[in-house]
């Protein structure tokens, strides 16, 4: 449920604009204090927003944290009705977010039909009626979360904890193959990397990435720094820029802590130094929070996959 200290979009005539001025001052505040612990607090806070709706890009996870920081199922009015059958309690006020506008669109500019015609576009080698339909925008929908609904209870979710890390440790290094990563759990008597407990190895441009982890008896330890480490294979791979190399590893913990947060592991312990992307204007910083973004997906639902193939067999 929204407090009083959170930004709310009541407005329809600036809800448009209100919403995109907030995820942009929020990057832009998160860049000015990128030295200072407040920026790894509200960080810290995205990445938990991040870890319960991954499924979400960042900048509706963006939006839910500057709404509803607490939410952890989010739905819209109809669907809490007809799908869960419960209802929106009284005087809650909507979280929004952007949904995709879906239809037809030209095939040369992606224009749906009214703003094609208002367009420069000449196409007409395809009647309108035979275009196919396809993403031509976004628009503000409301949703709300589940402490705002009332009624039946939810369906029994799968409730396991893997914060002992076992399972994890057989799904990741069978989702290596799916990352288009090679995965080495390497024996504490063999590990020559001092100081480190993984790497990722560059071993050629038409290669895969190696990701080589230390192995450990704390499991759930092992995990993180194998996420850490495809993290780095899926973003960083064949980067040389050594100047960077702060930057990418905050890059790859906050990866790593968003994915082990959906897992339920405990990474409490995880510390963001911002201060190295001090010198980063807004813009390279949102592209690092899609980054962050969508590459937790990828590693969530790689692994996700191999769970469940795990559970039918």
């Amino acid at each position: 449920m929204a407090t009083s200290d959170t930004t709310t979009f009541d407005d329809r005539e600036t809800r448009d604009e209100q919403m995109r001025a907030t995820i942009d001052e929020w990057v832009e505040t998160l860049t000015d204090l990128v030295d200072e612990a407040q920026a790894s607090a509200e960080f810290q806070e995205w990445l938990d927003v991040q870890s319960r709706f991954h499924e979400y890009s960042h900048r509706n996870t963006l939006l839910i944290k500057q709404q509803c920081p607490e939410a952890t199922k989010v739905a819209g009015y109809r669907t809490w009705q007809e799908e869960f059958d419960r209802h929106v309690s009284e005087g809650e006020s909507a979280i929004w977010i952007w949904a995709p506008i879906i239809t037809t669109r030209c095939p040369e500019c992606e224009n749906a039909p009214s703003y094609h015609e208002e367009s420069d576009c000449e196409y007409d080698e395809t009647p309108p009626e035979d275009w196919d339909e396809g993403l031509v925008g976004f628009k503000p929908a409301p949703v709300f979360d589940v402490s705002q609904t009332e009624g039946e209870p939810l369906p029994e979710l799968d409730t396991q904890t893997y914060g002992d890390g076992s399972e994890l440790v057989d799904a990741l290094q069978e989702a290596a193959s799916a990352l288009d990563v090679e995965v080495r759990i390497v024996a504490q008597s063999e590990w020559t990397y001092s100081g480190a407990k993984g790497v990722c190895s560059q071993s050629g441009r038409d290669e895969q990435p190696i990701v080589k982890a230390k192995n450990r008896d704390n499991e759930a330890d092992l995990v993180t720094t194998l996420i850490h480490e495809y993290a780095h294979a899926l973003l960083h791979f064949q980067v040389a820029d050594d100047s960077e190399r702060a930057k990418r590893e905050v890059e790859a913990e906050a990866v790593a802590y968003v994915v082990g947060r959906y897992f339920c592991l405990d990474t409490s312990n995880a510390a963001f130094y911002l201060a190295v992307w001090a010198d980063d204007q807004t813009d390279t910083i949102t592209d690092r929070l899609q980054r962050i973004s969508t590459t937790a997906t990828t590693v969530i639902d790689a692994v996700d996959d191999q769970l469940k193939e795990g559970d039918t067999m």
